[in-house]
């Protein structure tokens, strides 16, 4: 039987994952994710340089971008639990993000990106959950973490190709960043043609009843517990994670050259993706939340270490073990959702998810840059790290247990 088949598959150990669905919603992320990140690495360098923006607009642009972001993400991802379908949720996001994200290059004042990114990020507010949710309404329980770290991986495995390409455009048009962000509208446009014919709709399972009306809170009071409690330590992490625009801004200052970004950028994703289907793997295997709590160290960690970083090495070689914090967390704290998650308010629980990691992306981006701004750059990234210690001991320390899932050594 192919690769490709339903939760019915028959392929043996992690390769269950890895159904349909989970596979075509990978390539679609890894071409948009291309598309992305031939402008993102070099976003920060046009803000600042071409546009004359400091680190407070950075934080402004990034952190209103993410709230705006993770609140359409609830909103979505309830309207596709009541509707009872996903994938035209899916592509609407997809495509405006696609359609948007190119106009970048006729920017000139940084309130404009603003608007841009603002409208770049409806897209991802309205195809995320309802995507998130497609994956777990198509992969077995026990091979969460896996299909996750997949789709995660796939998706950094964008983030490499992107930047690469950008640094072979900025060659050969010399240095012309909007040249640059035109040209992302090719492997958007893949990933849309894909999308449309590869994802396969797969019916949301036990109907709720029928209402007109967007109420989130009904879903809330569905959640457990143990999903609430989770959900609260996330949000204290998350006002410790800002964007990282600030990274790549702390990169340069140590002597990273801004025709290197796009390549530390490469570094990071390839070490995010070689760690994210091993940390879902894992996570399978031995629980999400000891997984969880491993990466929040991890990013307590680096987060100092760019505090007190002193030369261009420095940047280097932090940015390699910041990949592996994505891949102990990112796949992993969605399957952690998926497992809490009634099945049929899977897009809602999403939905609840993200709109928490909004709720502090904004504060966190622009605390950290007027902190930054104010106190210099050992101030803020050791607030984060703070935050960072601080999240990992109250997760450990936490009774959030998932009693329907059972981890397996395999």
């Amino acid at each position: 039987m192919s690769a490709l088949t339903e939760t019915g598959s028959t392929r043996p150990g992690w390769r269950k994952g890895l159904t349909r669905n989970v596979v075509i919603l990978g390539f679609v992320s890894l071409l948009n994710d291309g598309a992305s990140e031939m402008i993102y690495p070099l976003l920060p360098v046009f803000l600042t340089a071409v546009l004359g923006a400091g680190p407070a607009a950075i934080g402004i642009i990034e952190g209103i971008a993410e709230a705006t972001a993770s609140f359409l993400k609830l909103y979505s991802g309830y309207l596709s639990d009541r509707v009872r379908r996903r994938k035209g949720w899916i592509v609407a996001g997809y495509s405006i993000s696609n359609i948007i994200r190119p106009l970048i290059a006729f920017s000139t004042s940084w309130t404009h990106v603003l608007v841009l990114r603002f409208s770049d990020r409806v897209g991802k507010g309205l195809r995320t959950s309802p995507r998130d949710a497609v994956i777990a309404d198509s992969t077995p329980a026990e091979f969460r973490g896996t299909a996750y770290g997949f789709h995660r991986a796939m998706d950094h495995g964008g983030a490499i190709v992107g930047p690469l390409a950008a640094t072979a455009l900025l060659l050969i048009y010399h240095d012309n960043l909007k040249t640059i962000f035109l040209l992302s509208f090719i492997p958007g446009l893949l990933a849309v043609s894909l999308l449309l014919f590869g994802l396969r709709e797969k019916p949301v399972e036990s109907p709720v009843a029928s209402s007109a009306a967007f109420n989130f809170r009904a879903a809330w009071a569905e959640m457990s517990t143990g999903f609430r409690k989770y959900l609260w330590i996330v949000l204290v992490f998350t006002l410790g994670n800002s964007t990282d625009a600030f990274l790549l801004l702390r990169a340069q200052q140590l002597g990273v050259p801004v025709t290197l970004l796009p390549t530390i950028w490469v570094v990071l994703h390839i070490v995010k993706m070689g760690f994210s289907v091993p940390g879902g793997i894992l996570s399978d295997r031995i629980g999400r939340k000891k997984v969880i709590v491993a990466g929040w160290i991890v990013y307590a960690l680096v987060y100092s270490g760019f505090a007190f970083a002193s030369s261009q090495w420095h940047a280097w070689a932090l940015f390699m073990v910041y990949g592996i914090y994505f891949g102990l967390t990112e796949g992993v704290e969605k399957a952690l959702v998926a497992d809490f998650a009634p099945m049929h308010l899977r897009g809602s629980a999403f939905g609840l998810y993200h709109l928490i990691v909004g709720v502090g992306a904004f504060p966190a981006s622009l605390l950290f840059g007027l902190v930054w701004q104010k106190f210099g750059a050992v101030a803020a990234f050791g607030m984060g790290a703070g935050l960072a210690m601080l999240a990992s001991v109250m997760l450990s320390m936490s009774a959030v247990t998932v009693p329907q899932v059972t981890y397996k050594e395999r």
